[in-house]
C-alpha cells in the first residue's frame, strides 16, 4: 500500500494531523515531513524529497500544500496521488508580500507570540465551541517551532513561484479540499486548482475554515479515505 506523506502548514507540525494520523495509520505507513529548515519553496521540498519514500501519496495542507506542489514539480514521477488542502497555487500577491516584513521584524524582536495572537490566529478558523483549544494547540505548535522558522517560513511564502503549470501538468488521482469559511485561502482559489488538474475532486467541507483536518476531523478524513481509494 502507498505511504502517505503530510506535510503541514506553516508554523504547524504533525499535530495538524492528529485525527488523520490516528485514522490511517493503522493501515498503511504515515510519514510527517518537516518544512521548516529551509528558506525557499525549492529548498524545502527537496529536502522532503530527502527524506520521503520512493513513491507516495501526498496530501499538504495551507503552506504545506505549496511545498507539496513544489515536491510534485521536481519529482512528478515519485507522486503517486496529491491532496490539496486549504492552500494556493498562485505566487505570492503583493498586498501580503507587503506585510511580511513588519512581521519577520517582530518576530525576530522577541514578539512572535504576538504576531500569531493578533495577525495570524484570527484568520484561522470558524466560531465554534472547540475553536480555543485549537487555538491554543496552533500556538503551541507555533512556539515550539520559534521565530527562527517563522522568519524562514515567511521568506519561502514571500518567494515562491506560481505552480499553475505544474498542477496542469499531473493526471494522477488529485483532492482539493478546504473549509468552506476558509479566508485565507477561499473556495474559489481551490475551484481554480481542480480545474487545473486532470480529473480532480474538489471538496468543501462545511462549517470549517482554514484547519479542517482540525475543526472537521471525520469529514476530512472521508475525503482523504476516497483519494487514496481512487485507481
Amino acid at each position: 500500500m502507498t505511504p502517505l506523506v503530510f506535510l503541514p502548514g506553516m508554523m504547524c507540525d504533525a499535530r495538524l494531523f492528529g485525527p488523520q494520523t490516528a485514522y490511517f495509520s493503522g493501515r498503511r505507513v504515515v510519514h510527517h515531513a518537516p518544512i521548516s529548515g529551509a528558506d525557499s519553496m525549492q529548498a524545502l521540498a527537496a529536502e522532503v524529497l530527502t527524506q520521503a519514500p520512493e513513491r507516495f501519496a501526498l496530501a499538504g495542507l495551507s503552506m504545506g500544500g505549496i511545498v507539496a506542489m513544489e515536491v510534485l514539480r521536481q519529482a512528478p514521477g515519485r507522486v503517486e496521488r496529491i491532496a490539496l488542502l486549504d492552500t494556493n497555487p498562485l505566487a505570492e500577491a503583493d498586498t501580503v508580500k507587503v506585510r511580511r516584513g513588519p512581521q519577520m521584524d517582530k518576530a525576530g524582536a522577541g514578539r512572535m507570540a504576538e504576531v500569531m495572537r493578533d495577525e495570524m490566529k484570527p484568520n484561522y478558523l470558524v466560531d465554534g465551541p472547540g475553536k480555543q483549544a485549537l487555538l491554543d494547540l496552533c500556538m503551541e505548535m507555533a512556539i515550539d517551532l520559534g521565530p527562527e522558522v517563522f522568519i524562514r517560513q515567511s521568506i519561502a511564502l514571500r518567494d515562491r513561484p506560481d505552480q499553475s503549470e505544474t498542477l496542469r501538468g499531473f493526471d494522477g488521482p488529485a483532492l482539493v479540499l478546504c473549509g468552506r469559511h476558509d479566508t485565507l485561502c477561499p473556495v474559489a482559489r481551490h475551484e481554480l486548482m481542480a480545474g487545473l488538474l486532470t480529473g480532480a475532486t474538489l471538496a468543501i467541507i462545511e462549517g470549517a475554515g482554514h484547519m479542517p483536518t482540525l475543526e472537521k476531523p471525520n469529514e476530512t478524513n472521508a475525503a482523504l479515505e476516497r483519494w487514496l481509494e481512487r485507481t
